[in-house]
């Protein structure tokens, strides 16, 4: 269940008051794509010794039985996950992502314990007006009907584009957000939104309830950084100019910060467990 505003009883006896939770801390397996493919269960392993209990599925439908597997030994479980919905042919800006049939994925999904399947891509060009944003829309919300057939929720990840492309005044994943059918959620990356001209904190506050989930991670911001070409330097979270605790602190229902490198030049494990010590002092004990 995910995270978000908690109602907890009065000390005063004047009914209840209302609190807002902790989100969990996760890990995008994207991060650890090379060591996952050389080594499953050893890059799992690694990731729970660093103190992670979540993480985001990737990949995974070609693989379930294994990171099942891996994910019983190692205490871990993937409450979210990515895999392509909207669209029937996509080129990744990295090349890695497939599209196997719906079906398939929610199956998959589902026998892996995700709750939340995520389509994390939709091409630039899909974000310039509103016929195709609301074309993207209505091929979501069909999905959704269909996942909750196997009792799942959708979503969607942004990146630069969704958010530097401006509909009647507002960023095209507002725009976006508005033609949803109220149970798909939304996961924003802070780091793209921040390079589509956001500020990510003021995003989230528009968005309100409907971004179940953030990624976390961090890294210069300058002028030029796109998707398109995916940016070599990335840093551990709160080493960057992404402002990543007022964001976070904006999220009222976020229920899962979600670590995650596009890119990373040093040891990937130590850039993740440095992005996990920073979560935990700035999210509070509750991890």
């Amino acid at each position: 269940m995910l995270a978000g505003w908690i109602r907890s009883s009065d000390p005063h006896g004047e009914g209840t008051t209302t609190t807002m939770a902790t989100p969990d801390v996760s890990v995008q397996l994207y991060s650890v794509h090379k060591p996952l493919e050389a080594d499953l269960e050893g890059t799992l392993g690694r990731l729970a010794d660093i103190g992670l209990r979540y993480v985001e599925a990737f990949d995974f439908v070609r693989r379930v039985d294994a990171l099942k597997a891996a994910f019983d030994r190692y205490g871990l479980s993937a409450p979210t996950g990515h895999a392509i919905l909207i669209e029937e042919e996509v080129d990744t800006p990295d090349g890695l992502l497939t599209v196997p049939p719906a079906e398939e994925t929610f199956t998959a999904a589902a026998a892996l314990g995700v709750s939340i399947v995520i389509d994390p891509f939709v091409p630039p060009a899909r974000w310039e007006n509103l016929e195709d944003i609301r074309r993207t829309a209505d091929r979501l919300n069909a999905r959704a009907a269909q996942a909750a057939t196997h009792g799942l929720r959708v979503g969607y990840h942004n990146h630069d584009a969704e958010l530097s492309s401006i509909i009647d005044g507002k960023p095209a994943l507002e725009v976006f957000a508005d033609l949803l059918d109220p149970t798909v959620a939304l996961e924003v990356d802070l780091y793209w939104a921040a390079a589509g001209g956001q500020n990510p904190a003021d995003l989230l506050r528009r968005l309100g309830d409907r971004v179940q989930a953030v990624h976390v991670k961090d890294g210069p911001m300058r002028p030029g950084i796109s998707a398109a070409q995916l940016p070599t330097d990335q840093v551990p979270a709160g080493q960057g100019d992404v402002p990543l605790a007022a964001a976070l602190a904006a999220g009222s229902d976020i229920g899962y910060a979600v670590i995650e490198f596009d890119h990373y030049e040093g040891d990937i494990f130590d850039g993740i467990a440095q992005s996990y010590a920073f979560l935990g002092s700035t999210l509070g004990a509750s991890r």
